[in-house]
């Protein structure tokens, strides 16, 4: 069987953080950014091995963050520090999620739902579709807008909206897009697509709890949006 090529051998573009700040987080596996905060193996194992056993022994990263730090220091390849490090980056990670928690709007109506991305959606001159993915008290995680359109459409697969709702963790979502012409009525494009997402979101357990479309006051209409949930679209 090969040795282990511990980090220092490795070529610099391919090490965890050369890669990280080249490419961020997101190129780096659970194991990989651990190996960053080990910085460097013992006993012929290298950092990435070691990060990839912990997750190995431990079952999940939710219960490796649980972990105490003798519990670290039971593992091979982990002394004191090493195990201080992981606790307490395991705990800042924990704390940062609470403070989000704490701070993220509640999306449960439409009004908080275009207060939040009114001005993001100003100016636009063609269609965006943005997917707000929320937690099981309908705060948000996270705004992503997975597509553009013309200036009076936009196309979407179901797969570009529920991949970024998986990766949040998404209980559920709003869609929401705006219409450069002004007038946030729906068109038949907007609610078949709609209908579409729903079905899938009930495949995978992410209900789609509305689509608000944006578009802009005039004096017979001084509300500058719609929400499809409440015009009965959605069902």
């Amino acid at each position: 069987m090969s040795k282990s090529v511990r980090l220092k051998d490795q070529p610099l573009s391919e090490r965890p953080r050369e890669r990280l700040a080249a490419h961020g987080v997101e190129a780096l596996s659970p194991a990989e950014l651990i190996a960053i905060l080990l910085r460097t193996g013992v006993h012929g194992a290298n950092a990435v091995d070691i990060g990839t056993q912990l997750v190995k022994e431990f079952g999940s990263l939710q219960l490796l963050g649980r972990a105490s730090v003798p519990e670290l220091q039971a593992f091979k390849g982990i002394g004191r520090d090493k195990a201080v490090t992981l606790v307490a980056a395991f705990a800042l990670g924990q704390k940062m999620a609470e403070d989000i928690q704490r701070e993220s709007p509640v999306l449960d109506n439409p009004e908080n739902v275009v207060a939040l991305l009114r001005a993001r959606n100003r100016g636009k001159n063609v269609e965006t579709l943005q997917v707000l993915s929320l937690n099981t008290r309908r705060r948000l995680i996270r705004v992503d807008e997975v597509a553009d359109g013309t200036i009076d459409t936009v196309m979407v697969h179901p797969r570009e909206v529920f991949r970024k709702a998986i990766a949040a963790n998404a209980h559920s979502l709003v869609l929401a897009h705006n219409h450069p012409s002004g007038d946030p009525s729906p068109s038949e494009a907007d609610v078949r697509v709609t209908r579409d997402l729903i079905r899938a979101g009930q495949v995978l357990k992410i209900e789609v709890l509305d689509h608000v479309i944006m578009g802009l006051p005039t004096p017979e209409r001084p509300r500058d949006y719609i929400s499809m949930r409440e015009l009965g679209c959605l069902a």
